[in-house]
């Protein structure tokens, strides 16, 4: 007899999963990707907000790369956000996580360059965090200092792109932000096995990303917790949902960073569960959670 699939109690997590169930089946990794994106932009659809007052953004391009630009109405630093986002590599868009990056940037009083970096299977690995790091190096070679932020998959490039710039000695990093990142960890271990069927994530989900991006076994700019030593990275926030199998991830690449000597602040949502930033609307724990987010945000921006 299996166990039962662990799942949070907050009433405003569980609404939030009962409307993503109606947008997304269970199966939808047995679906087309065509499918697969058409059903993720419609749930992204659902949780969409208004901008804040006098927020101002606009798409432009970076070298081959488009990115969308947001700017605040009130600039307190000259720092620059740099927005990966989410959806396993094979969804999601500048539109996709469009009001998440316009709130992050609000909060924080900065400029946020969110990457509409190139998606599995069309383009496999490296193709994404070559992306993300011809935008980063394009910021940096302007005197600009950049604090990374990505969640899920973005979180694994944005976690990349700090090991690539300490890597080629670029300075201007001066934080990355890791919301529920994947970052490599052993799929029969931990969280990947007692969360294989969270709600929202399940283990099965995150081989099948694995397999259709094709990374490289043990390349530590695709999988960071395989990375010989995080020496010289950037400081670091992590958070992490309780309710997730990429919760072991995200805890242990915060207990390495921090052994190593690197400043580092980790959460870990009780409550939540994988994607509870487009919760953050409908949910305290997601409310909490965002507002942890964006302090670590202004904090990596302004110190």
């Amino acid at each position: 007899m299996s166990a039962p699939t662990p799942v949070p109690t907050e009433k405003g997590i569980l609404q939030f999963l009962a409307i993503c169930d109606a947008f997304y089946p269970p199966d939808a990794i047995e679906a087309s990707v065509e499918q697969q994106r058409h059903w993720y932009d419609a749930l992204c659809a659902r949780f969409d907000r208004p901008l804040p007052p006098d927020m101002i953004f606009a798409d432009g391009m970076v070298q081959r790369v488009p990115i969308r630009r947001y700017r605040p109405r009130k600039i307190v630093t000259r720092t620059i956000l740099l927005y990966l986002h989410g959806g396993g590599f094979v969804v999601g868009s500048l539109e996709s996580h469009h009001a998440i990056c316009a709130e992050i940037a609000d909060f924080a009083g900065a400029e946020l360059v969110s990457v509409d970096y190139r998606l599995a299977p069309e383009y496999r690995w490296p193709a994404q965090s070559d992306d993300g790091f011809a935008v980063l190096k394009h910021l940096l070679s302007a005197g600009s200092k950049v604090v990374l932020i990505g969640d899920s998959a973005g979180g694994n490039l944005a976690a990349g792109l700090a090991l690539r710039a300490r890597n080629e000695e670029l300075s201007g990093v001066v934080g990355q932000v890791l919301i529920y990142p994947a970052l490599g960890g052993d799929l029969a271990a931990g969280s990947y096995v007692e969360m294989a069927a969270a709600p929202g994530l399940t283990t099965a989900d995150v081989t099948y990303y694995r397999t259709i991006l094709q990374a490289p076994d043990n390349n530590e700019i695709a999988e960071p917790l395989q990375a010989p030593s995080l020496a010289g990275l950037p400081p670091a926030f992590i958070t992490v949902a309780h309710f997730d199998p990429l919760r072991d991830d995200g805890r242990q690449y915060a207990a390495r960073l921090a052994a190593e000597g690197i400043e580092v602040s980790f959460r870990e949502e009780p409550q939540m569960v994988h994607a509870w930033l487009r919760a953050r609307h409908m949910s305290d724990g997601a409310k909490d959670g965002f507002r942890a987010v964006c302090e670590a945000v202004r904090h990596f921006a302004t110190a």
